[in-house]
């Protein structure tokens, strides 16, 4: 049983961008009004930080993907992977891959670029990074099922990783956000992986529809309408019901304004709360919350 985690506080700051239509486009500046309203607090005490905001999380600094790979030939601009390899590693075997899938409410303003930070920590840490860019609401054939579609198409991509140095008998699918919804989707359709991990993931999708919070909203631009108009599209999107992982991990903050932390109450899955943690805790490699993450994995993977 993994413990709780307790660490301090920060804020949320917005998301910035543009997308193609008017409704998407409100959905944004909703958005951006969420996680602008947030409070702010910061520990003095120590250089472990919570509840960041998102601009913290896209002011640090990375290191860049060792190889970038088209896996999709609709839109070669969205369908690809960005691959990070470790520069050492403890053991003799070849690192272990995570393919990571980012969040930002399907929507096609927020992109790769702000998962950058962790994914080049998890790389320091010793493991391989396959991180999706995919299509997404605004995007010509996003929103579902394209986009799901696009993390399939991603996820059949790995077997063309073996001319990397890559441990493909050692896979873990992950997600943050609305990352963590298509991670889960992905899961349950590849029972030989390791685990799935989902960092605060949206695992009900059609309970998540009916919120008010802004990207909660955006769920209804993603699958076309709200549940009672296509129940059938919601249900086929919907983590609930489907076969999970004997090593299925919710990792949530207690204090997520975004996706609520009922979310990782997934029936068969493991739920750990890192109190304290925000949101955007998971892709900042400075808090508690990534320190747990670390630790998750380091419980798969002890030689790591």
């Amino acid at each position: 049983m993994l413990p709780n985690q307790n660490v301090p506080l920060k804020c949320v700051a917005p998301y910035t961008a543009y997308c193609m239509n008017k409704s998407v486009r409100i959905s944004v500046c909703l958005v951006v009004l969420l996680f602008a309203c947030l409070d702010t607090i910061e520990s003095s005490e120590t250089i472990v930080k919570s509840n960041v905001s998102y601009t913290s999380v896209t002011d640090l600094a990375f290191v860049e993907a060792n190889k970038k790979l088209v896996y999709g030939n609709v839109n070669p601009e969205l369908q690809y992977g960005l691959l990070w390899l470790p520069e050492s590693t403890t053991s003799n075997k070849n690192p272990p891959l995570i393919v990571m899938i980012h969040g930002g409410c399907w929507l096609n303003a927020f992109d790769i670029q702000h998962s950058y930070p962790l994914s080049s920590a998890l790389a320091q840490a010793g493991y391989a990074v396959w991180s999706l860019e995919y299509r997404r609401t605004g995007d010509v054939g996003g929103a579902w099922p394209g986009s799901f579609d696009d993390i399939r198409q991603g996820l059949a991509f790995t077997s063309k990783l073996s001319a990397y140095p890559v441990d493909l008998d050692r896979m873990v699918i992950m997600g943050h956000s609305a990352g963590g919804h298509l991670a889960l989707l992905a899961a349950s359709e590849n029972q030989d992986i390791d685990a799935v991990i989902g960092l605060a993931a949206i695992t009900d999708i059609v309970e998540y529809s009916r919120g008010k919070n802004s990207c909660q909203t955006a769920t209804i631009d993603f699958m076309g309408g709200m549940y009672e108009a296509n129940p059938a599209a919601y249900e086929a999107a919907n983590p609930v019901g489907k076969p999970l992982n004997d090593k299925t991990i919710l990792l949530h903050g207690d204090i997520d304004a975004i996706v609520p932390l009922e979310q990782s109450q997934l029936a068969g899955a493991t739920q750990v709360v890192s109190e304290g943690a925000g949101h955007f805790d998971w892709v900042h490699p400075d808090t508690g919350a990534y320190q747990l993450l670390l630790s998750t994995l380091r419980d798969l993977y002890p030689d790591t």
